[in-house]
């Protein structure tokens, strides 16, 4: 015959069986506690899986393709804010987009990542010509560019060798209609490294830098510019309406 069993030991098995079955039934409940919030260890195991991927993939993902990777029965939900509020307030931080999840740049840390690059512009050889041919004929208008090319100067030429600084508006010619003249800038001499445009090259520099053809008309010769506008009160107004109409709707 069995011994009467401990009522203190019985009660504290019962306390343990009925402990087990909570535990059972909250691993299968989804509206209740979790394996992860009866042991951290394993969200921040599936917090860490998580990390993984989206370092490592240079791409958004969304929770079905995490999915696809992660061990079955892996709450990623969880996991996504686990990693939310590990990275808050860092360098990088976790943000969704279009549905799908990323490690990006904190906002306020942006201006860390511009980069500025001076790269090197190369002019076409239609700007090259136009601006050989204002450098050497200057004053000159857009006619008397295109005359002495033998092609029409487009407008977006112009536009390059403005932008660029080493050309402007000059002024306006003392003839029928007064059109818009241009000339080169002080940058343009900087940048060629000339003292003035006296220094700009002559038909014998030209010659024995092998600049120019040995078998020119014996009548060639390379002109120098005057520089100056034609007069004061021919001084052009960039905000005038005669510039709109002669440039910009060229």
């Amino acid at each position: 015959m069995k011994a009467p069993a401990n009522p203190h030991e019985t009660m504290a098995n019962i306390a343990d069986a009925v402990a087990s079955l909570a535990r059972a039934h909250r691993r299968i409940d989804p509206f209740g506690e979790t394996d992860e919030d009866a042991n951290p260890d394993i969200g921040l195991a599936n917090a860490r899986m998580v990390e993984a991927l989206l370092f490592a993939t240079p791409h958004a993902l969304d929770i079905a393709a995490l999915g696809t990777r992660l061990p079955e029965g892996t709450d990623i939900g969880q996991a996504l804010a686990t990693l939310k509020q590990l990275y808050a307030g860092r360098g990088v931080t976790l943000v969704e987009v279009a549905g799908k999840w990323a490690f990006r740049t904190a906002p306020d840390l942006a201006w860390l990542m511009n980069e500025v690059r001076v790269e090197p512009r190369r002019l076409s050889r239609a700007a090259l010509e136009t601006l050989a041919v204002i450098a050497y004929h200057q004053p000159c208008t857009r006619p008397e560019v295109e005359e002495i090319r033998g092609v029409a100067v487009s407008k977006g030429t112009l536009d390059v060798l403005i932008e660029m600084g080493w050309v402007r508006p000059r002024g306006r010619r003392r003839a029928p209609g007064k059109p818009l003249t241009f000339g080169t800038t002080e940058a343009f001499l900087i940048h060629f490294g000339l003292g003035s445009l006296d220094d700009l090259p002559g038909k014998e520099d030209l010659k024995a830098a092998g600049l120019l053809d040995a078998r020119l008309p014996p009548d060639f010769d390379v002109p120098r510019p005057s520089g100056g506008v034609d007069s004061d009160e021919d001084a052009l107004d960039l905000d005038g309406p005669d510039f709109h109409q002669d440039f910009m709707a060229g």
